[in-house]
């Protein structure tokens, strides 16, 4: 079976969960191209699979120019340049009195040139943007089943930015779309899509590369916090240091480590000069995997603050809640769109409502109080996600899905 997938950008660090999708399908003998519209030239960190399965030898690219002289004069080279290969595809795909504003875009033409004589059983588009664009490419009568997965901003912030019926198409066209969480399912069915065509499919990740380690606190040892996330609103940094600011008048030996990168760093660091926290706070650059797995068995508690940015982006899943457990860590989150369900709220971890910074310094002084607990809640976090959120079964399903759809025999 050949598998197209769809991305914004690829590699890209933070979205590991798509690499472990592609590599454990080919594990699987399925046939898999990529085809992203940003090749990642900003990150200099490249996770090991990326060259270990040779992926960008199975990627393609198809950069729409943003300036729209330089697209028009992109696209005149490429049709001249592939023009012998279909004409009447790429005559199609520019056709602005039958598609319109998708084909006069260009953006039609940018994401035909690459599948040109290429043929798959399902293209998979991660991201609803990615899904709404491909699908012109069934528009244009490509074959195959089109599967979409939506993640998180694709629901939230996205539809409030582009028009009210910017998904209608998608929904019309696709065959099948998968979510994260029922959270997430709940958003995709308000904004229109039959709920009879979605799957929640959580995210996965490979699990045995995430070694299990015993929470202990020796005395006199600073208890290190951990947050691994983009420093974007969303991911609520401010409120996590403001809760630390508290904890540290009366627990001063805490280390709050903050990992990632973002247009939010300058503010937060002005934050935590403006409290005082200058030796509690410690900001990293975004990570690696294994440099990710190192930080969890380095720190005591995993925090993710989330909560809703002014502009409606909200968390899908928030994966790093599982990977923190599955390392044996407590967690202290919030009341979150889907993260209640990916933590066993008083078993694994606690969580608290948004935005409320009383209530997350309570209990991040609570953990620090209570180190005993430490062991019997990283024991029920692993047990968890060991059960839902394995890569190998959740690439199983997956491929079952792909197969039944493949054979008209899904829904």
């Amino acid at each position: 079976m050949k598998i197209a997938f769809v991305v914004s950008t690829f590699p890209k660090l933070s979205e590991t969960f798509i690499t472990n999708q592609i590599t454990g399908l080919l594990d699987m003998g399925y046939d898999v191209e990529i085809f992203a519209e940003y090749k990642n030239s900003k990150e200099h960190k490249i996770h090991p699979d990326v060259k270990k399965y040779r992926l960008m030898e199975r990627t393609h690219f198809f950069s729409t120019p943003e300036n729209r002289l330089w697209r028009s004069l992109k696209a005149i080279y490429l049709i001249a340049k592939n023009f012998h290969k279909d004409p009447r595809l790429i005559l199609k795909s520019v056709n602005v009195f039958k598609y319109g504003k998708k084909a006069m875009s260009l953006k039609m033409l940018y994401i035909v040139i690459p599948f040109i004589g290429k043929n798959f059983d399902i293209t998979h588009c991660h991201f609803g943007i990615n899904g709404a664009l491909a699908i012109s490419l069934k528009e244009l009568g490509f074959t195959g089943k089109y599967i979409t997965t939506f993640h998180g901003y694709d629901v939230n912030s996205l539809p409030k930015k582009a028009s009210s019926n910017y998904y209608d198409d998608l929904f019309r066209r696709g065959d099948l779309f998968t979510v994260n969480t029922n959270f997430t399912k709940h958003q995709v069915v308000n904004l229109g899509c039959d709920e009879g065509k979605i799957v929640t499919l959580p995210v996965g990740f490979k699990i045995e590369r995430f070694e299990f380690l015993k929470r202990r606190h020796a005395h006199g040892e600073a208890v290190k916090f951990l947050t691994i996330g983009r420093l974007v609103e969303k991911k609520g940094h401010e409120y996590g240091i403001r809760a630390l600011a508290k904890v540290a008048q009366k627990h001063p030996n805490v280390v709050y480590y903050i990992a990632g990168d973002g247009p939010l760093k300058k503010r937060l660091e002005a934050l935590v000069a403006e409290l005082g926290l200058q030796e509690n706070v410690v900001f990293l650059s975004e990570v690696r995997e294994d440099e990710v797995i190192r930080l969890y068995h380095d720190c005591h508690i995993f925090l993710l603050p989330s909560i809703t940015a002014t502009d409606e982006d909200r968390e899908g899943q928030a994966l790093v809640l599982q990977e923190a457990q599955a390392t044996g860590m407590p967690v202290l989150s919030t009341i979150h769109n889907g993260v209640p369900e990916g933590v066993l709220d008083c078993k694994s971890g606690y969580l608290v409502p948004e935005k409320n910074i009383e209530a997350l310094a309570e209990r991040m002084e609570y953990l620090i109080e209570h180190p005993d607990i430490w062991p019997e809640m990283g024991r029920q976090g692993r047990q968890f996600v060991e059960k839902k959120y394995d890569i190998k079964r959740l690439n199983e399903e997956l491929a079952l899905i792909y197969e039944k759809l493949a054979q008209n025999n899904f829904l």
